[in-house]
């Protein structure tokens, strides 16, 4: 039987509502789309303290929905028709004062998935675990991108774990004009953004997925990202609400996935590529991170991680396998130190630079 507007909101006239009701009366549901097995709306409260109260029936229609047979995926989101009516007005900024921004809020309702102006091509760069050094590839791709002469923006949508202001060596918080638009800042060429440069450092976000929902939206429709060829977007690990959320609601062009060789990684790994063909996201091709180790002193060759997986891997699924990246100290330090390697030492960036003329080779980027 197949998956149908109806059969969602019958489903749905199953999920009460503390208030009384169900989700599916008094047109509280809105945007629903239904696209092969995947489900997405919003749900609509009629204030900030009825969304907080409605929580519990969004965790069940959540969990009602997924069970139906046929039903490939569930993104639900939930927003507030107006703000609490006890609320207190936001303060306005002195003469002078620049305007406060706020970073994280219930996203706006979309049709469809939406591209970002200006930027011609949107890559995500994703792990299926921690560890695997997808960040330190983002760095170092965008910085070869940019000195191969390519317009290139970089944005760190990894929310708990942001890693790129250290990376790409920039502290300064973003400016805003007007409150509203984010004026993203630039570093060894790349125009980039982060969550991290929006608060202070080790501050702990504690968020739940629709903040992250709607701190992307922020992310990618407020930034003044300007015309770039290709906009680089680091992911968090694993197969979260942030991953979820920009495929459903985001034009990509594709994603990288990266995986270091051994067994467990590659598992994880599986896992990352088989949302991305749930989501309908093209799978651009495979990069084995930490793929050999030559001794400094010696020469001595070693595969610490084992080698090879993550192309026997690519073969299998039928996609390219882009690059074999190696594991050096120097690289760990200069991405500690806010200079990627590509930027630092010409030999040790050598396989990111060949990995970057790939990507525009390909017309990817």
């Amino acid at each position: 039987m197949p998956i149908n507007r109806d059969t969602i909101m019958n489903a749905l006239a199953g999920v009460a509502l503390p208030s009384g009701g169900s989700l599916a009366q008094g047109d509280v549901v809105k945007a629903l789309r239904v696209d092969d097995g995947a489900v997405s709306f919003v749900i609509e409260a009629p204030d900030a303290s009825a969304a907080r109260l409605w929580d519990s029936a969004r965790a069940s229609a959540q969990a009602t929905l997924e069970a139906i047979e046929g039903v490939t995926s569930v993104s639900i989101v939930m927003t507030a028709h107006s703000a609490t009516p006890s609320a207190p007005a936001a303060p306005q900024p002195a003469a002078g004062e620049a305007p406060s921004l706020k970073i994280g809020r219930h996203p706006k309702p979309q049709q469809g998935k939406q591209g970002v102006p200006g930027v011609k091509s949107i890559i995500a760069i994703a792990s299926g675990k921690g560890g695997v050094g997808k960040s330190t590839v983002s760095s170092n791709l965008a910085v070869a991108l940019a000195k191969m002469g390519r317009k290139v923006g970089l944005l760190d949508a990894d929310i708990y774990g942001p890693s790129q202001p250290r990376m790409m060596g920039v502290s300064k918080k973003p400016a805003s004009p007007d409150g509203e638009t984010i004026e993203p800042l630039h570093a060894h060429g790349v125009t980039m953004m982060s969550i991290g440069l929006m608060v202070e450092e080790g501050e702990a976000i504690v968020w739940r997925g629709p903040m992250l929902m709607g701190a992307m939206q922020q992310m990618l429709g407020q930034v003044q990202w300007g015309e770039l060829d290709v906009l680089l977007i680091d992911l968090p690990p694993g197969t979260g609400d942030v991953q979820l959320t920009l495929s459903q609601k985001t034009a990509l062009t594709g994603a990288l996935v990266v995986s270091t060789p051994q067994d467990v990684a590659l598992l994880d790994a599986r896992r990352g590529i088989s949302m991305f063909e749930k989501l309908g996201v093209p799978v651009l091709g495979l990069i084995e991170n930490m793929s050999t180790y030559v001794c400094p002193e010696c020469g001595h060759e070693a595969h610490i991680f084992g080698h090879g997986g993550v192309s026997a891997e690519a073969e299998k699924i039928g996609v390219p396998f882009l690059a074999a990246l190696p594991l050096s100290l120097e690289t760990r330090l200069a991405g500690d130190s806010g200079s990627p390697i590509v930027v630092t030492d010409e030999d040790l960036g050598a396989p990111y630079m060949r990995l970057a003329d790939r990507l525009v080779q390909g017309g990817i980027a």
